[in-house]
């Protein structure tokens, strides 16, 4: 099966477009097609939708009306397909991988790989419905905004990260906004020895990057911090 590292000339062009951002709308449906003919089994039905099947990942696409992918939520569903369908790679023990940790103050996401495909473990923090009682008088509450306690939420993301070698943190937001800052702090007062494995920490815009993104911004980082150190 074809990966997306061996891809050149149009059919890497049309993949670029499938992540380009801000979406594309001059994605020609031939181009995808043909893009999709070259990396998966591809099935055209009587009903004149396209099925695709890549590494036990399905996908069915609709035929649009004109030459071109109209439908924004038809090319992130291709986005999402190809992030899915990508060939794991072989297995690396947790303490020599490359480790990505994304986290603001709604969720962690924890991937225990930066390859392409890797799928995040997912920890948000708990609420007491007790906080919304005595925190909607707050003029500084706002729902969705509301900070997590600490201790429900840090705990749990930094016991994941118990057997991680290096570990990347990425996150939004500066200073006493900014959770990725308030999760290096307090792993330095209550887990030290896991401060100690953080080979960096990167502000980013996470909702202008897709998976596939942030996971490539990752591997530049590793790749970058392995040759400085070399």
């Amino acid at each position: 099966m074809t990966t997306i590292s061996s891809l050149s000339g149009s059919h890497l062009r049309t993949y670029q477009m499938i992540f380009q951002h801000p979406v594309s709308h001059n994605l020609s449906w031939r181009e995808v097609h043909a893009l999709f003919r070259h990396i998966a089994e591809v099935t055209d039905e009587h009903n004149g939708n396209m099925k695709v099947t890549r590494n036990g990942q399905i996908l069915v696409l609709h035929e649009p009306r004109t030459k071109d992918v109209a439908e924004t939520d038809e090319l992130m569903a291709m986005r999402h397909f190809l992030e899915r369908s990508e060939i794991a790679p072989a297995a690396v023990p947790d303490a020599e991988a490359s480790w990505l940790v994304v986290i603001d103050h709604q969720e962690a996401r924890i991937y225990r790989s930066a390859e392409p495909g890797a799928v995040p473990q997912q920890i948000r923090p708990h609420v007491p419905a007790e906080y919304f009682r005595h925190a909607h008088n707050s003029k500084d509450f706002s729902r969705g905004k509301e900070k997590p306690d600490p201790n429900t939420f840090f705990e749990p993301v930094a016991g994941v990260l118990n057997g991680a070698g290096h570990i990347l943190i990425f996150g939004t937001g500066t200073g006493t906004s900014s959770e990725m800052d308030q999760f290096t702090d307090w792993l330095k007062q209550h887990r030290p020895e896991l401060a100690k494995r953080i080979i960096g920490t990167l502000v980013i815009d996470e909702h202008h990057l897709t998976e596939a993104q942030l996971l490539a911004k990752a591997r530049e980082f590793y790749s970058n911090h392995r040759t400085s150190h070399a």
